[in-house]
């Protein structure tokens, strides 16, 4: 079963990139937890979940740790992904990890956000190989 689902906030972050980091920020600063506006009707259907976020201040938007603590992941895979602007996966796979123990989270793929356009094969490649 292969579907897509949206994780998004309630309240819109800003259309400008700086403005929506510094929303970022006070979200982190502050551990806020955004309301999300759609929620999975069936997560116990998934056995694994690819996971897609920016890293913003070294780790997944707080709204990620919104999807993670509304649903129970034990038994399931997380495979994390992001795009970033120079920090790789920062600290946000040991942020799954404790959000998520039962879970196994594999080995995440970065790709630094000027090099989105140009990354089907490295993506590709890490699908594969996480596919093993």
């Amino acid at each position: 079963m292969q579907n897509k689902f949206l994780i998004a906030t309630v309240a819109a972050h800003p259309k400008d990139y700086h403005e929506t980091t510094e929303v970022a920020k006070k979200e982190l600063n502050g551990s806020a937890r955004p309301a999300l506006s759609d929620h999975v009707a069936n997560m116990g259907s998934y056995e694994v979940i690819f996971l897609g976020y920016p890293n913003w201040w070294g780790t997944m938007p707080m709204a990620i740790f919104t999807f993670l603590e509304e649903y129970n992941f034990a038994g399931k895979t997380i495979v994390p992904f992001c795009t970033h602007e120079g920090s790789g996966m920062g600290r946000s796979e040991s942020d799954i990890k404790k959000l998520c123990p039962q879970a196994t989270v594999l080995k995440g793929l970065a790709i630094h956000g000027t090099h989105v356009a140009t990354a089907k094969d490295s993506i590709v490649q890490w699908i594969k190989r996480e596919a093993k």
